[in-house]
């Protein structure tokens, strides 16, 4: 039995893609590595193919047709075997150490039949050019190496702890169960991925490892600036999608409630500050219209992210009031690392 499937979608990733193979290869034979090639057309699946060859018992190569990044992650969870289950992007790789004690933890949970659902671990905003890296820990917001629920324990991230796909180990069946689907086509699915099934979640557990490098400086990455701008209809699609789903599913406990709620305002502040960078008329009064359709899909929702400090923030008035707001996000650009 495998006790973890790494599902690492790969389009045209032949100049990286080995680094992340190699980090997950650690694993041994508890692991199971997914080679998902989304329709490359450069190296990518004959490399794919050389690893399942020399690795028959721990990786499979699945070829399909481009349909992006989320259909790659749905063929990654389709075909998983292993009790839990984790996306790795092609550019990013795994701690050595962190990956071998986060699966040491895994094992036990799975042999003394504990149920966790969702396993959390730290990740590291890997720049280029940045010596001293940020890591996103989540100490102080979750109780360590301890199996916890919504319900028993107290959870309180604060706004700084943003947690990611880059964070989260589910368990697989619960993937299957809760039918995620991720769009094709469509960019920043991963808040998707992170966001529907969380609903489900019940038991979880944080271990303080930094596990996930975010490689962070690739030319054309999906997460740089100039590039959020020119598909900021696609990260304001994401958004409507998450106000929908969350607007249907707040009967939930209230920790979770407080967790979906805090995500989903970080979410409208990262769409809101890429509209107001953009210095583009059109794109700003796309900002407006976000805001209106949250009002119109759920006003006690709005309610609640409008007078929010990120709401208050993305929202001053005025040429004056968005150079503020951009002024915010630099600040935090430069503390963090990110693009």
């Amino acid at each position: 039995m495998k006790i973890l499937t790494i599902a690492i979608p790969c389009y045209n990733s032949q100049d990286y893609m080995e680094k992340c193979i190699n980090s997950a290869l650690i694993g041994g034979e508890d692991v199971e590595i997914i080679i998902v090639n989304d329709g490359s057309s450069d190296n990518t699946a004959a490399i794919a193919d050389e690893y399942a060859a020399k690795y028959p018992t721990i990786v499979k190569a699945i070829h399909k047709e481009n349909g992006g990044h989320g259909d790659a992650v749905n063929h990654g969870i389709e075909n998983a075997t292993g009790m839990y289950f984790k996306v790795v992007d092609s550019d990013d790789w795994l701690d050595e150490a962190a990956f071998k004690k986060i699966l040491k933890v895994l094992k036990k949970v799975v042999e003394e039949n504990h149920g966790l659902d969702l396993l959390l671990a730290n990740y590291v905003y890997d720049k280029v050019g940045r010596k001293n890296k940020k890591v996103m820990k989540y100490k102080g917001a979750l109780p360590t190496n301890r199996i916890i629920n919504w319900e028993s324990a107290k959870i309180k991230f604060s706004k700084w702890q943003y947690v990611l796909m880059h964070s989260v180990i589910y368990r697989t069946q619960l993937l299957k169960d809760c039918g995620v689907k991720l769009p094709k086509h469509t960019f920043y699915v991963d808040n998707i991925y992170l966001f529907k099934p969380m609903i489900e979640v019940d038991k979880l557990m944080y271990i303080d490892a930094d596990l996930y490098h975010y490689y962070i400086g690739r030319e054309g990455q999906s997460v740089t600036e100039s590039t959020m701008v020119k598909r900021i209809d696609q990260q304001l699609l994401i958004n409507r999608t998450l106000i929908e789903f969350f607007s249907k599913n707040k009967d939930i406990n209230k920790q979770k409630y407080k967790f979906l709620l805090q995500y989903l305002d970080m979410m409208m502040c990262v769409a809101s500050v890429i509209c107001i960078v953009s210095d583009d008329k059109e794109i700003l009064q796309k900002k407006k219209e976000l805001w209106k359709f949250l009002k119109d899909t759920d006003p006690e929702l709005h309610r609640q992210l409008r007078t929010s400090v990120f709401g208050i923030t993305m929202n001053l008035p005025g040429r004056f009031g968005r150079f503020l707001s951009k002024s915010g996000y630099h600040l935090m650009q430069r503390i963090f690392g990110f693009n």
